[in-house]
Parts: C-alpha cells; structure tokens; sequence
C-alpha cells in the first residue's frame, strides 16, 4: 500500500504527493537577469530589426524631402494670405 505522508497545512498525500512537493522545494528559483544585461540584450534586439528593414535609396528620400518642404511652404502661403485677409477686414470693421 502507499504511505501516506503529513505535509504542510495537515493534508495527507501519498509518497508520489510528498515527493512532488519535496522536488518543488530543492528546485532553485530562476533568478532575472541584471538590469545591465537586459538593457544590453534589447540593444542587440533592436539592432539585428534594424538591420531587417528595407530602407530606402537616397534618391527616393531627397524626391520625398522635396515634397514635403513644397506641401509645406503651399500651406505656409495659404495661412499667410488668410490671416492677412483677416487681420485687413479687421481693420476695416474696427474703429
């Protein structure tokens, strides 16, 4: 017959119970990385998905800069000519 073990809170398991138990005890608990270590493994990580991107050519980031600063400069004229516009009916309305 299994033998029947008293453990903890006063339950009564059996040997295979008790062994259990006892080997979750003498397991050492996984201690976490260091900070240093974790900050150096996500550099590395952030690194090696850099190195997966597609970037693109030169040439295709000056056309695109291009564009950028032209659909800037168009709204920059458009506000302009607006609150000019404004600012003069504002003076024509004011006393």
């Amino acid at each position: 017959m299994e033998e029947m073990k008293k453990v903890g809170g006063g339950d009564f398991v059996g040997n295979e119970g008790a062994k259990k138990q006892d080997a979750k005890k003498s397991k050492p608990k996984n201690k976490k990385p260091s900070f240093f270590s974790r900050i150096g493994a996500k550099c590395k990580d952030v690194f090696s998905e850099l190195k997966k991107v597609n970037w693109p050519s030169f040439g295709k980031v000056v056309k695109q800069t291009g564009i950028v600063i032209a659909v800037v400069v168009v709204f920059l004229i458009v506000i302009t000519a607006f609150d000019t516009g404004l600012s003069e009916l504002l003076k024509l309305i004011s006393f």
